[in-house]
């Protein structure tokens, strides 16, 4: 929300006021309290009315301020809360005349109690001044100024010449979002709107900073858009609470960030194969997926998963996680036939319950479901005729929606589709009696947690896995997300990959997209190369609506290409997998940027056509039908994956590719783990391990498996003129034996 007309003018209407002295501190139990007028007192007469502010500062951990600002702190908190691990820094307050200064590791909060300016330091470096403002609307005076209507708390957070803001979740426009202004309420808009899946409420600055908004609710950023040298975020209510990370670098601020909402879970290897979806709302029986299945099998493409979506269950009845008997007379034993192959199932699920569901009268009796106002079941005919909601604050709903969902885990199911979460009413009750518009963001947390805690369950913690829509703050925890409803050319596979780089500059770890595009059906052309692209991410479904996805029905080039690049994948698993091991621990993401990877390197500060896979890889997906691919190589010094080229990075590229090869280069000085088997996700890391050494001078690489350390590569250049290395493998307590990978060296 703009809460300014330009530079000094307030819209009309609203009334803002902000600190304008410090007139009382007190500290106690390690958070520092401050009495803030929003005027000047002179006289003791000043301080009878007016707006005064409360604002409450702690260290949640070392190198991060909390800020807590009020201006009514007797308004009932019915909002949910993040899940947070807040373990509890230290905090140091000094004051030296006017000035106090609080401090948490290398971040300082000062505060000028004369003025009440406040600012954020690393050391003696400015990283950004800070303006709390409660904005309050149709402001008449204190005497009229009691309903609680209309106000709002509002942070504005300068930024500096060159600074530039990443993140706020999945969002589809420019991966610098300076210009931009984001709401974060989540949406089903598809991928080509301003409108997102996944909002989050999160930034970082290439100062190597971070923000996080602890609000649940509808929040507005204006990022350097109505005051270009500001972010200002706002949320409806009295209350406003935030913290400021610092790095120093940004991938630091996503370590600190993850630490407070939570890492990534680790996916099981057999996730980093592929997937192939039956799409949408096709026509399909057992006998159309085995063709499919076995299809890519005869044609040599290894399949990894194989997605059942909504048509599973009977027309009108989703969800009620029953198989269609008409279709699907025996789903048991068709799992059973599919997993034979060895490979997994996946079945789509939404937390929306049909009327003619055979389990929505089971649910209204038990409460299961979120009500309206007064008592009735909250209903509505969008998506499913009928449908309701589950109740997921209601501990019983969530053992309920378990029991449905482990009775197909039972069946051979390993893992669930958890679309939607997005369209989530405003005006309901839960039963926790949660606020229902602060619900709206947070509802998705609750939705695949459920899903993911069950699978966890019976699956174990190496096994579990969702393949999930929406997201709010936390969400990072249930992984994996995918970018939701695309359309079939090059615009959108464009914008796929910029909502993917937000999201994993926001916490998330993991990254998918439907190969092809969702909507529509596209060319042979753009299939290949989103294939290409697709597989070179860390989760690849061939996915979409009203059309299937096997590439034999594009070309006979398309099923080579699908074949050459899914194989490529599965050579690289022993460094994708332990790549996500790194992930679950530090919360630096798989499929990252080129501005998070190479900060020093001015030139990759707005790139968001192309991306790093892990620390090693870098990969330039093609978007234009005459084959050309423009990209930029960072400084530095690199070897192309497919054709060993060796390239002096710092400059832009513009080169013809075909469609069996893709712009891949390796970071000299890497170790680079891969396998000589490729015909399936699920092999030994033991047994087809080999180390290739790109240029390597002094580099070491941990291989994992199941999650622990399988072996370590240590490499140095002992003598450059004959090429003599040392070398020692070390191993970790899950290795079999002292086994002795081969290594290439390049």
């Amino acid at each position: 929300m703009k809460f300014k007309n330009g530079a000094w003018i307030l819209q009309e209407g609203f009334a803002a006021f902000s600190p304008k002295q410090v007139y009382e501190k007190h500290l106690k139990e390690d958070e520092l309290t401050i009495v803030a007028p929003t005027s000047k007192i002179v006289t003791k007469g000043d301080t009878l009315g007016g707006i005064l502010l409360t604002i409450k500062i702690s260290a949640p951990m070392d190198g991060v301020i909390r800020v807590q600002t009020f201006h009514h702190m007797g308004v009932v908190d019915r909002s949910p809360k993040f899940e947070l691990e807040l373990s509890g820094g230290h905090m140091e307050v000094s004051s030296e005349g006017n000035i106090t200064t609080v401090k948490s590791g290398s971040l300082s909060l000062v505060i000028d109690e004369e003025s009440g300016a406040m600012k954020y330091m690393r050391g003696d470096t400015l990283l950004t001044k800070s303006e709390p403002t409660y904005i309050k609307k149709e402001f008449r005076g204190m005497p009229y100024d009691s309903t609680g209507r209309g106000a709002y708390m509002a942070e504005q957070l300068s930024l500096g010449v060159g600074e530039l803001v990443y993140g706020l979740g999945e969002r589809f426009g420019a991966l610098v979002k300076n210009g931009q202004s984001i709401e974060i309420w989540n949406e089903d808009g598809g991928t080509s709107s301003e409108l997102s899946y996944k909002n989050i409420p999160f930034y970082m600055t290439n100062k190597g900073y971070g923000v996080f908004v602890n609000h649940s609710d509808k929040i507005d950023f204006e990022v350097a858009s109505n005051q270009v040298s500001k972010v200002v975020f706002a949320v409806e209510g009295e209350k406003l609470d935030y913290f400021l990370i610092d790095g120093p670098t940004m991938k630091d601020v996503l370590v600190k960030y993850t630490d407070i909402t939570g890492k990534p879970a680790l996916p099981p290897q057999w996730s980093f194969g592929l997937w192939l979806s039956t799409s949408f709302t096709t026509d399909y029986d057992e006998k159309t997926v085995m063709s499919f299945i076995d299809g890519m099998i005869d044609r040599g493409i290894p399949l990894s998963v194989f997605h059942f979506d909504c048509c599973w269950m009977k027309e009108f009845h989703w969800s009620d996680f029953l198989w269609d008997d008409k279709t699907f007379p025996d789903p048991k034993g068709m799992l059973k036939r599919i997993k034979e192959k060895g490979i997994k199932v996946c079945v789509w699920i939404n937390p929306y319950i049909a009327q003619a569901s055979a389990i929505f009268e089971e649910g209204m009796e038990n409460g299961y479901f979120v009500k309206r106002e007064n008592g009735d079941v909250w209903q509505w005919d969008m998506w499913q005729p009928g449908m309701a909601l589950v109740d997921f604050t209601n501990p019983d709903a969530c053992k309920w929606y378990q029991s449905k969902l482990k009775a197909l885990t039972d069946m051979g199911v390993d893992c669930f589709k958890t679309d939607f979460g997005e369209r989530i009413p405003t005006d309901c009750v839960y039963y926790n009696g949660a606020d229902p518009e602060k619900m709206h963001n947070y509802y998705t947390y609750l939705y695949n947690k459920c899903v993911f805690e069950l699978l966890k369950q019976e699956k174990g913690d190496n096994d579990a896995l969702v393949f999930a829509r929406s997201a709010t703050a936390g969400g990072q925890k249930f992984p994996v997300h995918w970018g939701g409803d695309c359309w079939s050319d090059y615009e959108p596979m464009e914008q796929s990959l910029r909502g993917g780089l937000s999201l994993t500059s926001s916490g998330f770890g993991f990254w998918s997209h439907d190969i092809g595009g969702f909507e529509q059906t596209s060319t042979a052309d753009v299939y290949k190369r989103w294939a290409a692209f697709g597989l070179c991410s860390t989760h690849s479904r061939l996915h979409g609506s009203s059309s299937y996805r096997v590439p034999w029905l594009y070309d006979d080039e398309a099923v080579e290409v699908v074949r050459a690049f899914t194989r490529r994948k599965l050579s690289l698993l022993p460094y994708l997998y332990s790549e996500a091991v790194k992930c679950t621990k530090t919360g630096i993401p798989v499929m990252r940027s080129l501005a998070l990877e190479f900060p020093e390197d001015r030139n990759c500060a707005y790139i968001d056509k192309e991306f790093m896979l892990g620390d090693s890889i870098l990969v330039a997906p093609v978007f234009r039908e005459d084959s050309i691919a423009e990209y930029y190589l960072p400084k530095g010094k690199w070897i192309n994956l497919f054709t060993g080229e060796r390239k002096d990075g710092g400059e832009w590229i513009c080169e013809k590719v075909d469609y069996h090869t893709i712009p891949m280069w390796i970071k000299s000085n890497t170790i680079l783990p891969t396998s000589n088997y490729t015909d399936d996700a699920l092999f030994d890391f033991e047994d087809n391990l080999e180390f290739v050494a790109y240029d390597v001078t002094d580099a070491k690489y941990d291989v994992y498996k199941n999650g622990e350390l399988l072996v370590s590569y240590e490499m140095k250049l002992k003598d450059e003129k004959t090429g003599e290395y040392d070398f020692r493998f070390v191993y970790g307590t899950c290795a079999k034996n002292e086994f002795k990978p081969s290594v290439v060296v390049f």
